[in-house]
């Protein structure tokens, strides 16, 4: 009861002080609009198809909780994150003592299955995600461009990344963990080439326990199912309850991902999106649309751009030095950049990484990330956005995600062909255009140099392409041209499709 008490008292005194720290920031308009401040919990968003509503700000499994410096304790981090009533926490493989730390903080909490803390009902209302960065199930060491080997001892494979986060987080540390202990999500992390997402799909349909190599999808979902159709689950084990992938920088090879999950494995994903994203080869016109069309679970990262839109250099972070533990800049506030992330059309909630805390809300970036993220979806107008684009554009030039692939204009329709057929009807299909730093508004067929037809822009969610069938009676066409129009009425078209 003293434990549940305390817990209640923070978030109260969380309420009691956000509103007067939010207004002394310097925000756009609008930006504090609505009564989300005063509600007794943080906002939640339903989380995708998992059933399961997450709070807009999630506990990043980086920055101090990671590489921790001198006189910053990363369990107090963890423990003040789940008083604030944050319910969604996130670490790695990858995140050296993350997982340890999460471990420790657990503990405390009674989130431990086995301990005799622990509260089942407290574990159920967290939502816990670690990643592998591993693409194979079974084999593959030899695959060039693709991680087929080790986070951990030599040979480690998808499954064991799992086992060593339950035993880190929940378990002993060693190897051991109790037998109801379970993630409830795992993430495919750092997806960066075609490459990776073929490994990953070997055996997706039919897995073979005889192959030589078994892609990490059908092996995580064994472990999911409680199956052994890959033969690496020879317990039938059920270890977590979701999938998903993760991605910085090519939203191409991410949208090709979630196109080619026709069974529906993926049901979340963690990408990169800030208010320097339009510089950048983007993720909101490109992947978010096709991951929000197929409902799956969207986590926001990078929103800080790893630290790159403040003190830290535009580089990956890999040292105590470089997390930074200012709580925001009168040049760049911190709480606008949180809501630009957060107002991006199909995400649900944003991990940020903590570098410190305090017991002055003013100066605890927890506090006031937390302040930050209690948005409404649409609550920020497209001029709102733009403003927040103008000033993150100030930061290094504009160019802070150093993680993202560079900028690219709107691509024409790809792979398009024509095939007519006796009775006067041509059938056209071509795949997705690429979309620069506006969405894409529809395309346009031409026959002979006339339009024919308007397409209202859908996500492609699957490999099969758009089709439109032309019926064009008697007299024979020469050639088609697929268009594609954005926002902005800029255009991009194919070759002309000769007939």
């Amino acid at each position: 009861m003293e434990k549940k008490y305390r817990a209640a008292q923070t978030r109260r005194q969380f309420i009691q002080t956000s509103f007067t720290a939010a207004v002394g920031l310097t925000m756009v308009p609008n930006l504090l609009s609505g009564n989300t401040l005063m509600a007794e919990e943080p906002v939640k968003r339903q989380f995708g198809k998992i059933d399961f509503k997450v709070t807009t700000l999630g506990l990043g499994g980086q920055a101090s909780i990671q590489w921790t410096p001198a006189g910053i304790d990363p369990v107090a981090i963890i423990m003040k994150a789940y008083g604030l009533g944050i319910n969604y926490f996130d670490t790695s493989n990858y995140y050296g003592p993350s997982q340890m730390n999460y471990g420790k903080a657990f503990r405390q909490l009674g989130l431990v299955a086995g301990q005799q803390n622990y509260d089942e009902k407290k574990r159920k209302a967290i939502f816990v995600t670690s990643k592998t960065g591993l693409r194979f199930g079974k084999g593959g060491d030899d695959r060039k461009d693709v991680h087929g080997g080790t986070n951990g001892p030599a040979g480690s494979k998808t499954i064991d990344d799992v086992r060593r986060t339950l035993t880190q987080v929940f378990g002993d540390g060693t190897g051991n963990y109790p037998e109801a202990a379970y993630l409830d999500m795992v993430l495919i992390h750092t997806l960066s080439n075609m490459g990776e997402v073929d490994a990953l799909y070997e055996g997706y349909d039919h897995p073979d326990p005889n192959a030589t190599s078994i892609g990490a999808l059908a092996a995580l979902r064994d472990v999911r199912d409680g199956t052994n159709r890959t033969g690496l689950n020879p317990k039938k084990e059920k270890l977590i309850h979701h999938i998903g992938f993760s991605g910085h920088k090519d939203a191409a090879v991410m949208m090709e991902m979630i196109q080619r999950d026709t069974e529906n494995l993926i049901d979340g994903m963690l990408v990169a999106i800030n208010a320097n994203d339009k510089n950048f080869f983007n993720m909101q016109f490109n992947v978010i649309p096709v991951a929000a069309a197929k409902n799956i679970g969207i986590i926001a990262m990078k929103v800080f751009a790893d630290g790159a839109m403040y003190t830290k250099k535009a580089e990956w972070s890999n040292t105590p030095a470089h997390v930074v533990v200012q709580v925001s800049s009168p040049d760049l506030p911190a709480n606008q950049l949180i809501r630009y992330s957060l107002t991006t059309p199909g995400i649900h909630t944003a991990i940020i990484g903590i570098g410190q805390i305090s017991d002055d809300p003013q100066k605890c970036q927890l506090t006031q990330n937390l302040i930050g993220a209690q948005v409404k979806p649409t609550e920020l107008s497209e001029a709102d956005r733009i403003a927040i684009e103008a000033l993150a554009s100030k930061s290094k030039g504009g160019k802070t995600n150093y993680f993202q692939n560079v900028y690219q204009d709107l691509t024409a329709p790809r792979e398009a062909k024509v095939q007519i057929e006796n009775g006067g009807k041509a059938h056209i299909t071509w795949h997705t255009a690429y979309a620069g730093d506006a969405a894409i508004d529809h395309y346009e067929i031409w026959r002979d140099g006339a339009k024919v037809k308007n397409i209202v822009f859908a996500p492609q969610t699957t490999k099969t392409p758009y089709t439109f069938t032309d019926d064009f009676g008697k007299t024979t066409p020469k050639q088609y041209v697929v268009k594609v129009v954005d926002k902005k009425e800029r255009i991009a078209e194919t070759v002309p499709l000769v007939v």
